[in-house]
């Protein structure tokens, strides 16, 4: 029995990947320039991966490792102008159109009047509230979770505040790590879409959930698996 069902947002919803790949395309034109192209992306992914901790999840936690990364990688030598153009790149990755997924629309139309629905997404408060807004899809959901991590504690904080025990919760997103593993581990239920054209998480041979959740090719067969879940029961 299903009586509340949460839509991660990146990558379930709309399509964030896009415009992260584009401005890590234009930052790594900028560094080949300052080290003859022998930059790396590993580069910007290690600083990324060091300064979670610090800033989060995000647009502008991306921005402050670029700027971070060329200091690093030129010296110092990057220019006050490359500066500025990395802090406007940013800004144009915040202000950039929401790309709203194929079918995502109709399905939430449709479900959105059997159920209760949330999104449940991580990354900075302000960029996640005007991308959510942005997106047209605000009409159809009953609230909107920003949290710093996805994980078992505060996947059981949201439900606790909004009521809802975790045997009827279904969450729906793009990563097990973030969107289905945890949900499992607090009792609650899961469905696993991968991203339609991104680079999605490499599936373990040995997923210790494989048979706990359930996996759908894309957004448009929700609908239909749920009214079967129903029928079944």
């Amino acid at each position: 029995m299903v009586e509340c069902i949460a839509f991660d947002a990146d990558g379930t919803l709309w399509n964030g990947e896009t415009q992260f790949c584009e401005a890590q395309a234009q930052f790594r034109r900028l560094m080949q320039e300052y080290l003859n192209g022998s930059y790396e992306d590993r580069y910007l992914e290690e600083t990324e991966r060091r300064n979670i901790q610090h800033y989060g999840y995000g647009v502008k936690s991306f921005g402050l490792s670029m700027i971070e990364t060329a200091l690093e990688l030129t010296e110092g030598r990057i220019s006050p102008e490359h500066i500025r153009f990395l802090v406007n790149l940013t800004k144009e990755m915040l202000a950039a159109p929401v790309r709203v997924l194929p079918e995502v629309e109709a399905v939430l139309d449709e479900l959105s009047g059997d159920y209760p629905l949330m999104v449940i997404t991580k990354g900075d408060l302000l960029d996640q509230e005007t991308r959510f807004l942005r997106s047209g899809l605000s009409e159809y959901f009953r609230s909107l979770e920003v949290v710093s991590a996805k994980d078992p504690f505060s996947y059981s904080r949201i439900l606790r505040r909004h009521r809802i025990r975790p045997e009827v919760f279904l969450m729906v997103g793009n990563s097990l790590r973030s969107d289905i593993w945890p949900v499992l581990e607090i009792g609650g239920q899961a469905v696993y879409i991968p991203s339609p054209g991104a680079k999605n998480e490499v599936l373990p041979m040995d997923d210790p959930k494989l048979g706990q959740y359930a996996r759908l090719e894309h957004i448009g067969q929700l609908p239909e698996w749920l009214e079967a879940r129903l029928l079944a029961a």
